[in-house]
């Protein structure tokens, strides 16, 4: 994607310690299990190589079966429990954060906008999402 791209910023604190927050967020089973923006939409398949120049992949598709998309990249940068970056298949950028606050974590995630959607329609969804993952560590015990 053009340099000078408009990034977009979303986050949450999950009331989970960040070893949980950091596994429910890369692991794919866990990953299959929250990684929608609403409950018409499910991810069927997910892969995490996760590691630098390891790559990721997963599937979300509406329930219905009217639509579905792959979203994959390659990692730039892998520190457990503290960040992650990759680049996106369509070459946009994206960092997350892993902030430790006790008992809780702060994930801050930084994408590149596409230029397709509007920028508060993608804000949208990506904080739809990242709200379900909080929704999915606060309440799934292993």
């Amino acid at each position: 994607m053009a340099t000078g791209s408009e990034r977009v910023t979303v986050e949450a604190t999950v009331q989970a310690p960040v070893e949980k927050v950091w596994e429910y967020w890369t692991e794919p089973k866990h990953i299959k299990l929250w990684n929608s923006a609403s409950d018409d939409w499910h991810t069927p398949h997910a892969e995490n190589d996760l590691r630098v120049g390891g790559k990721f992949s997963s599937r979300m598709e509406a329930k219905d079966g009217s639509f579905g998309f792959d979203f994959g990249g390659v990692y730039d940068e892998v520190k457990a429990n503290e960040a992650i970056a990759y680049t996106l298949g369509d070459g946009r950028e994206v960092q997350i954060k892993f902030v430790s606050e006790g008992s809780a974590t702060k994930v801050i995630e930084t994408f590149e906008a596409e230029s397709t959607n509007a920028v508060d329609m993608q804000r949208a969804g990506w904080q739809a999402i990242m709200d379900n993952f909080k929704k999915y560590a606060e309440n799934v015990n292993e």
